[in-house]
């Protein structure tokens, strides 16, 4: 960003001291335009002709073009029974026509609508050119920017903005979302509030400031300000969506779904509203509501990888591994670039005895990730399951070098080791394990190993050990009582 910190402060607080200084002036057709293709709403663009009145009554072509810029029929039955303001110091008392919207803005504003993004901003900086003067021209730029994620020159057309029309409060808000774009929390809350100081009323504003919240892990603000948003802009499928990732972060699983579905009501093509749900439903282990879900999410968009991959995953949480497997191909098939989904791929495959694939899934996840030890580690048992022992005592041994404090790397490379015969080797790296974590596996894995050194008494310690620790176990319970047995013997001899 380059304009940030005291300077930015002290710029737009003389912005907002000046629009308390400043008369608003009416609209006019060709504002209207551009504020429409900057996704002003038109229930604000309602309440703003009836604060500031209409500087012209526009013409029938000019409605068309308001209309294909996305005026509702609310808005221009506004636009038709406002009469125009009359300028102070005007020598004529009678309303004007008004003036031609120039062909480029409404070009600019079709384009924006059908989000043709880059289009519009061409179209838009011409505009600019030929009225530079024109602070919705330069707002609808920073909107466009904005969308293709061009944030410092966003910032610099959004600042025109305020510099030429300081008493609009969407300068404000449109600031604060960049500032939350840019992970700049204070000065986005800052923005916001100056934006809903200068209009209470204004629903994007309190949106941005729950954005803003958010981003800064205020999850309570942040609901309350969404909550303030809804209720001045009840029909904002994306207020909603937003809503629902905040209080899933907050841990509000019901609240989530519950906003996720009233996004998808009002806006039954928002594929990622289904995706989320389908996220937070799996979360809750309801993985055949979550499956229908992204099944919605796929068809509505067919070739998101994102859709493909967490559906092949929670296909896997299932169990349906001839499912997960199906989504991942074809997934890798369309976007063979993907670096995700190559361990739950190998899960399946594992689960179907397929050592071989599995071990290619891994080997590709241990190649986009070359320090992840749990890669390793995990390709490494593959190799031990796939009779591979050296090049599975390989990968444990660096999985262990990447993470000296996974007591699972430490038992599988013991594993690894006790199966080569190197029973010295593999009880330290089962000891290790143990001191990292006490769990009965890594007992039994260590009671296995002293068994096979004849150290009966030691690893009768240890399997009564994961036994008590696991009474509902019966493994441990078998593998005792069978030590116990041969001990038996053996003393009998």
């Amino acid at each position: 960003m380059k304009r940030k910190g005291l300077s930015v402060f002290v710029f737009l607080l003389g912005l907002v001291l000046s629009a308390n200084s400043t008369d608003s002036q009416p609209v006019t057709s060709t504002q209207l335009v551009a504020w429409l293709a900057a996704g002003i709403s038109n229930a604000r663009l309602v309440r703003l002709l009836h604060e500031r009145g209409i500087a012209a009554v526009p013409s029938k072509q000019q409605i068309r073009q308001l209309e294909s810029a996305g005026a509702d029929a609310n808005l221009v039955r506004t636009l038709k029974n406002l009469k125009p303001v009359i300028v102070i110091g005007s020598s004529s008392t009678q309303a004007a026509p008004a003036s031609e919207i120039p062909e480029i803005v409404a070009k600019a504003a079709v384009e924006a609508r059908a989000q043709h993004f880059h289009d519009a901003e061409i179209s838009l900086r011409k505009a600019v050119g030929d009225d530079p003067q024109n602070a919705a021209l330069h707002f609808a730029l920073a909107a466009m920017l904005r969308r293709q994620q061009n944030w410092d020159d966003a910032f610099d057309e959004v600042t025109a903005s305020a510099k030429l029309m300081p008493d609009l409060p969407e300068n404000h808000s449109t600031m604060a979302y960049i500032f939350y774009r840019l992970d700049d929390g204070p000065n986005a809350i800052a923005e916001a509030r100056t934006a809903l100081s200068m209009d209470p009323q204004n629903a994007e504003a309190y949106q941005f400031l729950a954005l803003a919240l958010y981003s800064s892990e205020q999850y309570a603000g942040a609901v309350n300000a969404f909550i303030e948003s809804l209720a001045r802009d009840e029909h904002n499928a994306d207020t909603y969506y937003d809503l629902g990732i905040t209080l899933h972060a907050a841990g509000n699983m019901a609240g989530a779904i519950d906003a996720y579905g009233q996004a998808i009501r009002l806006n039954p093509s928002f594929w990622q509203a289904h995706s989320n749900m389908a996220l937070v439903l799996h979360e809750q282990n309801k993985l055949d509501e979550a499956i229908a879900e992204y099944h919605e999410a796929k068809r509505l968009a067919p070739q998101d990888a994102a859709v493909r991959n967490n559906l092949g995953n929670t296909y896997c949480d299932k169990g349906d591994f001839d499912a997960a497997i199906g989504e991942l191909r074809e997934l890798y098939r369309q976007h063979p670039e993907w670096a995700q989904g190559h361990t739950c791929m190998a899960h399946a495959y594992l689960a179907k005895h397929d050592y071989a694939n599995a071990v290619s899934e891994l080997q590709l996840a241990v190649l986009q990730n070359p320090t992840g030890a749990s890669e390793h580690r995990m390709l490494g048992e593959a190799m031990l399951m796939d009779d591979k022992l050296e090049d599975g005592t390989r990968e444990l041994r660096l999985a262990v070098e990447l993470n000296p404090d996974s007591d699972s790397a430490h038992r599988a490379l013991g594993t690894a080791l006790f199966r080569q015969q190197k029973l010295s080797a593999a009880e330290k790296e089962f000891r290790e394990a143990l001191r990292l974590n006490g769990s009965p596996d890594n007992h039994y894995s260590l009671a296995a190993c002293l068994m096979t050194m004849d150290r009966y008494e030691e690893a009768l310690v240890e399997l009564e050990t994961a036994a008590r620790l696991d009474p509902d176990r019966p493994l441990y319970r078998a593998r005792r009582d069978e030590l116990m047995k041969l001990m038996k013997e053996t003393n009998s001899r």
